[in-house]
């Protein structure tokens, strides 16, 4: 049970902070258990927004999760410190059985229309993944907005408009659209460890090329 879960987790987590975020970890806790309850979310996914905010609180962010930004668009994890705010969305890598013959295109689509959608609504936006799963992130993200051609764009709209038509993603969110941070968040550990997007697309694209050669036929 999720409740069970959560309470070892915490128990572990505690040990490793300060006791000012004792309360504040108990807090989302109870959140995440509320909306477990409810049918909103699902205990694998929680448990990762339960580390991952646990973590946060540790760095002195003050931390919300499933945090309405717009109508229709709810982020996992909405955390702010000294007036900054930083949304994270948290991906496991699951696909839906529709997409079992085009999984790595629909995993790049949801990805970057994460990026593209929730961005914009906070001053740092980051991803959050367990270890097994690696995020398909197109080069373009890595580039300044102004470097960032309309053709470049309109390639990904191509793409994304076969996933995600209501509503749309539009090309200025294409061209505005930046990933701060990832964390790689494994649960069996309770621990975090962030890095910078270019430095994560350097340490896995080997991995995703060896892959790709591996599995041709």
């Amino acid at each position: 049970m999720l409740k069970e879960e959560l309470e070892v987790l915490e128990t572990e987590i505690r040990k490793r902070v300060e006791p000012e975020c004792h309360r504040k970890i108990s807090k989302i806790r109870e959140r995440i258990l509320n909306l477990w309850r409810s049918g909103v979310i699902k205990s694998n996914h929680s448990i990762i927004e339960f580390v991952l905010g646990c973590y946060l609180i540790s760095k002195g962010y003050d931390v919300e999760v499933e945090v309405g930004l717009s109508d229709g668009l709810v982020c996992d994890i909405y955390a702010s410190n000294s007036g900054r705010v930083l949304v994270v969305e948290v991906e496991t890598g699951f696909v839906p059985p529709e997409h079992a013959l085009d999984p790595v295109n629909y995993r790049f689509a949801r990805e970057l229309s994460k990026i593209a959608r929730y961005s914009k609504y906070a001053d740092e936006f980051g991803i959050a993944v367990p270890p097994y799963h690696i995020l398909q992130i197109p080069s373009i993200i890595l580039k300044p907005a102004p470097k960032r051609t309309i053709e470049e764009c309109k390639r990904l709209k191509t793409l994304l408009d076969l996933y995600y038509k209501n509503p749309p993603i539009s090309i200025e969110d294409l061209k505005k659209a930046r990933l701060d941070v990832i964390y790689v968040v494994t649960v069996d550990e309770s621990s975090v460890i962030e890095f910078r997007p270019v430095d994560y697309i350097k340490m896995t694209m080997p991995l995703i090329k060896m892959m790709n050669n591996d599995m041709k036929l």
